[in-house]
């Protein structure tokens, strides 16, 4: 286990044989996962076994309280297909997503949760098709055991507004589990911004894609991470990362209210100067004003998610920082997105640099 240095690459050491460059990456975030890595290492061994496949694990250690790190440390050192990352703090599922893809050697790499919601037994049909020629393979719930119906209905919402107001094919009841080629993965990791929406950005990528169905189960052990306040923002970041239809409905409403305001100015004159019908109370001029004020503040609040997204940019800093690592054997660089490795950079690095900007 190597400490690294933020301001630099970190110094992966040899801590055994050197391995060579495998075919397939199992990227695992993880935030408090104690009760679940090992029995997930164990279940990928297992399913990979009968299949002819070179592969690793790399093991992301998002900021977690437990002894979670630990045994990722265990486990590299009892397996040379295991490595990990630790992050200096949470940064969030998909800022240590990005850590996992970035630092990935496979020539295809499979995003999988450490909950064992996803089940490693499918990876084998994933390799299966890409094998046949397909750059990404998403796995589709076909069932979904311990969600109420309030969280399948506000699902089901969240995917038919985001084909509403997008262009491009967002596939229903798919989550981050998939398989991704090597140039569907450097694609990724070419896209710079820091309000990240990783099923998004690869469905935007628009590479060759086919699917597989699975039955997923409960959570294994723990609890989710994904509170209703955390649900909301990651669907705020993705509606506002790929479209610019908040923006229009804004404009849309102020155009409504404005046409409702002057219908109803014109029905008072009109009353007033040729039917002689007097207009009394404040409650119609009251209610008007607060209408018009929640309004006001809607358009503002909408404004506001785009220019915060726009200053969180401006600001340049790390997606995340990277405190140690484990399992690496060989000084291998986290990649940018071009294919090759890029020298004397920092992992911590969010994008490329200005003069490399795509």
């Amino acid at each position: 286990m190597a400490e690294s240095d933020i301001s630099g690459t970190p110094p992966f050491r040899a801590s055994g044989e050197s391995r060579k460059t495998p075919a397939l990456s199992i990227v695992v975030p993880c935030h408090d996962e104690e009760g679940n890595v090992e029995l997930l290492l164990q279940r990928i061994r297992d399913s990979l076994a009968p299949i002819e496949v070179t592969w690793e694990v790399v093991f992301v250690d998002d900021g977690s309280q437990d002894d979670t790190l630990e045994r990722l440390n265990a486990m590299a050192r009892s397996d040379t297909r295991v490595a990990f990352v630790a992050l200096t703090r949470n940064f969030g599922h998909e800022a240590a997503t990005t850590a996992g893809l970035r630092h990935a050697r496979g020539d295809a790499v499979v995003l999988m949760d450490a909950d064992l919601q996803d089940p490693p037994e499918v990876v084998p049909e994933m390799v299966r098709l890409w094998r046949q020629g397909c750059q990404v393979v998403y796995a589709r719930r076909d069932r979904r055991e311990g969600e109420g119906l309030m969280k399948r209905w506000t699902s089901g919402l969240f995917y038919h507004l985001m084909a509403r107001i997008t262009s491009f094919d967002l596939p229903r009841d798919v989550g981050d589990f998939r398989l991704m080629s090597r140039p569907a993965v450097d694609a990724f990791l070419r896209m710079p911004e820091r309000n990240r929406f990783v099923r998004g950005m690869i469905a935007w990528s628009g590479f060759r894609a086919s699917e597989v169905t699975f039955h997923r189960a409960r959570r294994h052990s723990g609890e989710t991470k994904y509170s209703l306040w955390r649900l909301i923002v990651l669907a705020l970041d993705a509606m506002t990362s790929f479209s610019a239809a908040p923006l229009r409905m804004v404009s849309l409403a102020g155009l409504v209210v404005t046409g409702l305001s002057l219908l109803g100015a014109a029905t008072v004159v009109f009353q007033k100067l040729f039917l002689g019908i007097p207009i009394r109370g404040y409650a119609f001029l009251v209610t008007g004003v607060f209408f018009l004020g929640g309004v006001q503040i809607l358009m503002l609040g909408v404004m506001g998610e785009y220019i915060g997204r726009i200053f969180v940019e401006t600001q340049r800093r790390p997606l995340y920082l990277v405190a140690e690592t484990g399992g690496f054997d060989e000084p291998v660089e986290p990649r940018d997105g071009s294919g090759a490795a890029r020298r004397g950079t920092t992992p911590v690095e969010a994008q490329p640099e200005r003069g490399d900007r795509p």
